[in-house]
């Protein structure tokens, strides 16, 4: 009877366990897009003369340097990229094409054609392909062009806007302000102002979320980059041609070009709200980084300020830390198994789940990695993310713009498992192993 009693105890322990065990079924996730990045990082590593930047590795968001992140600051044509990640969304989902052609409206064709602001002259009548208006508003600047492929996209300013409100939200920007779809304040573009606001309205994010709409322009449309890069470009309109020159100065035969910095992109801003602003990206080995800077200096259109301070942000980038490449499925030494709870395999192989550069801070402390979770649960598929790695230099955590607790990178099964039955699983119980 005492036997019974016991065995009966024991089934109620492990029924308990096993419903404690279902709720609590999988492993921890990496944090969203949501998480609070503090303001500085780094920071006073580097004095900057700007009101804030950041730089991050542009595949895995890792933080690298910030100075008020989080501050919401006028981005003037930085927002260009917003635009045309919805152009090229509009692209790949056949709602246009590169021939498709466009007419440019009355109040497009006056913006267009307003020397105040950088342009390409549209003409009434004249018919423009996404090809040429794509071009003329990375590499010029172009905001009549702009305001066409808007038109082209969504039918009208209004519509686009809301569209790219709508796209900074599935990227977790919810606290970004946008009226125009070129950057300019909101009354210079007459009647298609946003209904509504003050003409003095300008767009506005943060540092961080701009440097998240760059993170997902380059992944997911790394052909950008082919346009980017360009410095010269003529804009062929019937018989008449118009030189334009990329405003990234930073480009080969531009004045503020640097042999060891080989910027290929993205895009500048200016307007008096936001002064000088530049989001930049540069490939380093395997490794690419996003920087942007917002609010430096800009006495007249010849100020290279934004320029000198993007420089100094890469210079110190390049000095302070140094890209170790992972290659997809690798084993990272001291870590290559995990713990399989149920498992028919008590422990599995697991390896990088992509490439991917982590940036290892030079300062002679080591770096260390580890997994998140201790045990994953069975079955499990090879090739299936059943983990995370995190890193650390010395003490000090790795971070990311998604993660500010710790970066996580994907570990995926290097073999399957199936999942043993309730038998095994109840003598594991009762005697280990």
């Amino acid at each position: 009877m005492k036997f019974t009693r016991k065995i009966k105890k024991l089934i109620i322990g492990f029924v308990a366990v096993v419903s404690l065990a279902t709720c609590a079924a999988g492993f921890t996730r990496p944090a969203s897009a949501t998480d609070n990045v503090s303001d500085n990082y780094h920071a006073d590593q580097l004095d900057l003369n700007v009101k804030s930047a950041i730089a991050i590795d542009s595949h895995t968001g890792q933080l690298l340097y910030g100075k008020n992140v989080n501050q919401a600051l006028p981005i003037a044509s930085m927002t260009k990229l917003v635009t045309v990640y919805l152009t090229l969304q509009a692209i790949k989902q056949k709602k246009i094409s590169w021939v498709t052609t466009v007419k440019p409206s009355a109040a497009i064709v006056k913006v267009a054609n307003n020397s105040d602001y950088s342009n390409v002259p549209l003409k009434k009548g004249h018919s423009y392909t996404i090809k040429q208006l794509y071009e003329a508003t990375l590499i010029e600047s172009a905001n009549g062009a702009a305001m066409c492929l808007a038109q082209a996209v969504a039918g009208s300013q209004t519509a686009f806007v809301k569209q790219m409100r709508h796209q900074l939200r599935n990227l977790k920007i919810s606290d970004a302000q946008i009226y125009t779809v070129c950057g300019l304040p909101n009354g210079n573009l007459g009647k298609d102002a946003y209904p509504g606001v003050s003409k003095n309205a300008e767009n506005k994010m943060s540092a961080k979320d701009m440097a998240i709409v760059g993170q997902n322009l380059l992944n997911d449309f790394p052909d950008v980059l082919d346009t980017t890069k360009i410095a010269h470009l003529d804009f062929i309109d019937g018989k008449k041609k118009t030189k334009m020159t990329n405003s990234d100065w930073m480009l080969k035969g531009l004045q503020q070009y640097d042999p060891s910095l080989k910027v290929d992109g993205l895009k500048t801003g200016t307007t008096d709200a936001a002064g000088a602003c530049f989001i930049s990206t540069i490939k380093r080995n395997n490794a690419r980084i996003i920087t942007v800077v917002m609010g430096a200096k800009h006495r007249d259109g010849s100020d290279p300020s934004r320029f000198v301070q993007t420089k100094k942000l890469m210079n110190y980038i390049f000095s302070k830390y140094g890209p170790i490449t992972f290659t997809k499925g690798q084993a990272i030494k001291g870590i290559t198994t995990t713990k399989v709870k149920d498992g028919k395999q008590t422990s599995i192989g697991v390896g990088m789940q992509n490439n991917t550069e982590v940036w290892d801070p030079i300062d002679g402390k080591k770096l260390s990695t580890a997994l998140l979770n201790k045990e994953v649960e069975a079955p499990v598929n090879k090739g299936q993310v059943v983990n995370y790695y995190t890193f650390k230099s010395g003490s000090e955590k790795l971070i990311s713009l998604s993660q500010s607790d710790e970066m996580r990178l994907g570990a995926q099964a290097l073999q399957s498992t199936g999942k043993v039955n309730f038998l095994v699983r109840f003598w594991r119980w009762l005697f280990g192993g």
